[in-house]
C-alpha cells in the first residue's frame, strides 16, 4: 500500500510541475506593470486557482486596481470594474429589466457583474443591499434579474477591495459577509528601492512595456480542476484542522490567555479555504504535495478575517493579526 501512494505522489508532482508552467509566465507579465507586491500577486493567483474571492485591505495607491487589471489583460479575460459609492443600487451592479417601447415588452440589461474578473472598488463604501447583491453572486456564482436566471462565466474572480475603516462614509462589511471571501490581504507601502523604481516608471519618456496576455482561460479552468488533485496528508488536514479549532477551543491548546479575547472563532468555511489556500500555494510552488510551510504561508490571508475580537481584545490593542501568530506558534507542526 505504502509503494502505491509514493508512484501516485511522484505522478501527481510530474504532472503539476507541467501544469504549473504558466504560472511563471503569468507573474512576469504582471510584473511588467506592477513592482514589488509579490504578497499581493501571490495571493491573488491564489484566488484564481482556488475559484475563490480575495478582499484586500490597504490605503489608496497601493496598485490593488491595476493588479486585477494587469492580470485580466494577462488572462484573456473579461474585466469590469465597479466604483462602490453610496448612492449605487444592486441593479447597477447586477443588470436591470429596461422597458423596450418599440417591442412593446421587457429586455435584460446585464449589469458589470458579467465578467471573468470583477474589481469592486472600496466595498465598504456601499450600502448593504448593494453588497449583499454583490456577495449572492459571488456565492452561488448566479445572478437573477426579474424572474430570469444566469450562470457567471467561469472562472469569475471578485476582488474587492477597501481602505481601512477608520474613513468617513463607510459601511463596515458584517462577519457573515466578509465569511465568503477566500483570503483578505493587508497590503502595506512598498520598500524604498521598489518606490525609487515606481517613480521612474511613471516618469519615463516612453511608454511602459504592454501588458500581454500569455494564458488562455481553458488553462486557467484546467489548472483549478489540477490543484484539487494535490496530495494532502492526513498529518496536514489533522494540523489544518487544529489551527482551526484553536480559534474556537484555545484553551485546549495551552492558549487560555486567548479566551477572553476571541468572541468566535473560524467557521468550517475557514477550514476548506485553508486547505484549498494551501493547495493552491503549493501548485504555485509547483510541487504536487502540500508540506506545513504552505499552510503557514497562508494561514494569516485565510484567518485575518473570520476571527471575531471581543472588546476586552480591543482595550488591549490586540489585533487578530497577534491571535494567529500565538496560535501558529503553540499548535504543533507535523
Amino acid at each position: 500500500m505504502e509503494e502505491n501512494t509514493t508512484i501516485d505522489i511522484s505522478a501527481v508532482n510530474e504532472k503539476i510541475t507541467h501544469e504549473s508552467a504558466f504560472i511563471d509566465l503569468l507573474t512576469s507579465e504582471m510584473n511588467k506593470a506592477i513592482v514589488g507586491q509579490k504578497h499581493m500577486v501571490e495571493r491573488l493567483l491564489i484566488g484564481l486557482l482556488g475559484q475563490g474571492h480575495i478582499l484586500l485591505e490597504g490605503v489608496p495607491g497601493l496598485a490593488k486596481t491595476l493588479a486585477i487589471n494587469t492580470l485580466a489583460k494577462a488572462v484573456k479575460g473579461s474585466f469590469s470594474r465597479i466604483q462602490f459609492t453610496p448612492d449605487l443600487l444592486p441593479a447597477d451592479v447586477v443588470g436591470t429589466l429596461i422597458y423596450n417601447m418599440k417591442e412593446n415588452d421587457f429586455s435584460i440589461k446585464k449589469g458589470p457583474i458579467f465578467a471573468n474578473f470583477v474589481l469592486a472598488d472600496e466595498i465598504n463604501r456601499a450600502p448593504a443591499k448593494v453588497q449583499s447583491a454583490l456577495l449572492e453572486a459571488m456565492q452561488e456564482k448566479q445572478v437573477t434579474i426579474g424572474d430570469e436566471t444566469f450562470k457567471l462565466d467561469a472562472p469569475f474572480l471578485v476582488m474587492a477591495t477597501q481602505n481601512p475603516v477608520e474613513q468617513e462614509g463607510t459601511y463596515p462589511l458584517p462577519e457573515a459577509q466578509v465569511d465568503r471571501f477566500m483570503l483578505k490581504t493587508v497590503i502595506d507601502y512598498p520598500k524604498l528601492n521598489e518606490e525609487q523604481l515606481i517613480i521612474r516608471q511613471n516618469l519615463r519618456s516612453v511608454a511602459s512595456e504592454p501588458v500581454n496576455p500569455v494564458v488562455s482561460l481553458k488553462q486557467i479552468l484546467s489548472a483549478q480542476q489540477t490543484v484539487r488533485e494535490v496530495y494532502m496528508d492526513e498529518k496536514i488536514e489533522k494540523y489544518i484542522l487544529d489551527l482551526i479549532f484553536a480559534t474556537r477551543y484555545p484553551e485546549k491548546y495551552n492558549l487560555d490567555q486567548l479566551k477572553p479575547l476571541i468572541s468566535f472563532g473560524a467557521s468550517p468555511r475557514g477550514s476548506i479555504n485553508l486547505a484549498n489556500a494551501s493547495k493552491c500555494y503549493a501548485f504555485i510552488k509547483r510541487r504536487g504535495y502540500v508540506v506545513p510551510e504552505d499552510v503557514r504561508a497562508v494561514v494569516h490571508d485565510v484567518l485575518r478575517h473570520r476571527i471575531g475580537i471581543t472588546y476586552e481584545a480591543e482595550a488591549e490593542n490586540v489585533t487578530s493579526e497577534e491571535i494567529i501568530n500565538k496560535i501558529v506558534n503553540e499548535v504543533e507542526v507535523p
